[in-house]
């Protein structure tokens, strides 16, 4: 269990997001306006409106969405000397008392500014995404996300879909497909990514969102421990927290 060593200060992460509100109505009219501006420039091949599109697409952008969960996974050794895994979720609509949540776990959890974070497409999204929201709800950064000023080499947050892609940037790849060709049970059948915001306005489904979440942390931390050779966890020694 020596390569535990190398896993002590990595947190595996998810996070899930929704449009800021559930109607482009219900937006003001400067955001209405930037919007729009937004939508002229996406692809659209259901040549739906801009406004129509709000809902599809502004959980994408962090200036027009927000997080409604934060999923997290950390690796330990258990009593029987196994390498196992502890998941756990914040769930909530209210963002400002999500996020604040989170950054309260990290900052007690993990004091040291070595903390990895490891999450699929994280360079992309989920990293970027978290920290404009913290800054947008006005609440500071913790160390091991400020990524400014620091040199591409100097970052070390490791994202499962760039480890996969091996150099290549022609296109993505989805945790479903890597999960399926790796041999990992438990990536998520029953939502898509695309399903998420319906869910949540329109049937209310945060803790549907929340298992979702849940399963996808898992698999990335399974995942993360393919790409290194390692045993998966087995099933028995997953934590829900």
């Amino acid at each position: 269990m020596d390569t535990l060593k190398n896993f002590k200060n990595t947190l595996f992460i998810d996070i899930e997001t929704s449009s800021g509100v559930s109607d482009f109505a219900l937006l003001s009219d400067k955001m209405k306006e930037f919007w729009l501006r937004k939508a002229k420039n996406l692809i659209n091949p259901a040549n739906i409106s801009l406004e129509e599109m709000y809902f599809e697409k502004a959980p994408l952008y962090a200036e027009f969405g927000k997080i409604i969960v934060v999923g997290m996974g950390f690796l330990f050794v258990n009593k029987q000397g196994e390498m196992a895994l502890k998941v756990k979720t914040i769930a909530l609509a209210d963002e400002k008392t999500l996020l604040t949540e989170f950054i309260a776990f990290v900052n007690k959890t993990y004091k040291s500014r070595e903390l990895t974070l490891v999450a699929h497409n994280g360079k992309e999204f989920d990293f970027p995404y978290l920290c404009r929201r913290m800054l947008i709800n006005g609440l500071e950064i913790p160390k091991s996300l400020q990524l400014q000023g620091k040199k591409p080499w100097e970052i070390i947050h490791q994202d499962t879909m760039e480890m996969w892609k091996f150099g290549d940037r022609r296109s993505y790849t989805s945790l479903e497909l890597l999960a399926e060709l790796m041999g990992i049970s438990g990536a998520k059948a029953d939502l898509s990514g695309d399903q998420v915001n319906r869910v949540f306005y329109k049937e209310n489904g945060l803790a549907r969102i929340n298992e979702y979440c849940l399963e996808d942390v898992i698999v990335v931390a399974q995942l993360y421990l393919r790409f290194h050779f390692l045993d998966l966890v087995a099933p028995e020694n997953i934590v829900k927290l």
